[in-house]
């Protein structure tokens, strides 16, 4: 029997992912109107309490157990759960474990920017309001 060989229907460019003081990032895929990233946050670390004025995201929960913000929902996820985070909701990434968390972040929105961010609470003394 023949086996054709598959097509390739998207080239992944390289992925490079970026050190923030909670962990890392990296950029999976981006296209218009969305972007895909991995993010790593480090055992006893959480990011800003945060808002974002131009875009949604949708957490996916693929390592660990972190403990997740969105307005009035506050509590421990696990592997397979997921939250939506709508647009100017205040939110946050917690891991209070030993070992790392991982979550698959999808940003849905006008504008995708690393700045569309206004941190509320930071540990890394971030707090500057922006767009």
């Amino acid at each position: 029997m023949f086996h054709a060989e598959p097509k390739i229907t998207h080239i992944t460019t390289e992925i490079i992912t970026e050190e923030r003081p909670w962990g890392t990032f990296s950029v999976i895929e981006t296209g218009l109107g969305y972007k895909v990233k991995k993010l790593v946050i480090y055992p006893q670390k959480r990011l800003s309490l945060q808002l974002h004025r131009h875009r949604a995201e949708h957490w996916v929960v693929v390592e660990g157990s972190p403990y997740l913000v969105c307005n009035e929902i506050s509590r421990e996820f696990n592997v397979g759960e997921n939250l939506f985070i709508p647009s100017e909701a205040i939110h946050r990434i917690e891991n209070k474990s030993s070992v790392n968390a991982s979550i698959i972040e999808v940003q849905i929105g006008s504008y995708l920017g690393e700045d569309d961010i206004v941190r509320l609470e930071d540990d890394f003394n971030r707090t500057e309001k922006r767009l």
